[in-house]
């Protein structure tokens, strides 16, 4: 063998290789218990937050980031994150040394939700428990449990329809029976009834605004409620007459 220079080379390379996966084992076995140790220092929020209070958030993962950085629970991070009330979405992830980063998508609300100030709508028609100072004012939602989203985007057809008169609704109520009707900022209410094939929901709307120039000039005044579920006219429900309607023809 020592005549086989080859040879000589090929053993010793192996047993260079046999040295240094021994000392690469006894580094891990080493240091493995080490590095469990390493705690996290630091946590970093990656963009600005606008409803979600800093404080809140390190309050939430204080004891879940009392672990250390190879041993803290991700999926646990995210979920407590995501109980928080304007938290829609979270991610969480790991950043060597010893960092744990966050990036969390917030709900951004759109209207008031039922009767209490507990509940708000978000842009993509889901329900969140959040509320929302004084000053902020939003449209209000009244429907059955599921229909937020439906609301959403009839809210927003409303709103388009009801911009040559200058009005909003303010409130937009979707009863059991699927019927329709909407507060505007002059505090009128339209009823519009349920959606047909013959007389949607949209053209009853629009009978409205086309109408709506010559409302104030019944001669009981103002009208406090417009029905516009007739097929070819509306009722008025007038201050003066005491509950009684004044029918219109179109």
């Amino acid at each position: 063998m020592w005549h086989k220079p080859q040879l000589m080379t090929a053993l010793a390379d192996l047993l260079l290789l046999a040295a240094g996966a021994a000392l690469l084992v006894a580094a891990v076995i080493w240091g493995a218990p080490r590095m469990r140790l390493i705690p996290v220092n630091e946590l970093q929020v990656m963009h600005e937050l606008q409803s979600v209070q800093r404080s809140e958030l390190e309050e939430s993962l204080e004891s879940l980031l009392a672990s250390s950085f190879f041993t803290v629970n991700l999926e646990a991070l995210r979920l407590a994150l995501e109980q928080l009330p304007w938290v829609r979405r979270a991610e969480v992830w790991r950043k060597w040394p010893a960092r744990i980063d966050v990036r969390i998508e917030e709900h951004q609300a759109v209207a008031h939700w039922g009767e209490g100030n507990g509940e708000l709508v978000n842009t993509f028609g889901e329900v969140f428990p959040a509320s929302l100072p004084d000053e902020q004012r939003l449209p209000r939602f009244f429907g059955p449990s599921g229909s937020a989203g439906d609301m959403l985007r009839r809210h927003e057809e409303f709103a388009r329809l009801l911009q040559p008169i200058g009005q909003q609704p303010v409130q937009v109520a979707l009863s059991p029976r699927l019927a329709w009707a909407l507060a505007l900022e002059d505090g009128m209410l339209v009823e519009l009834g349920r959606e047909q094939a013959k007389a949607p929901i949209r053209m009853r709307l629009q009978r409205f605004v086309d109408y709506y120039p010559t409302l104030s000039e019944t001669r009981h005044g103002r009208p406090l409620a417009v029905d516009m579920r007739y097929p070819n006219g509306f009722a008025l429900r007038l201050p003066a007459t005491a509950g009684h309607e004044v029918k219109g023809k179109k």
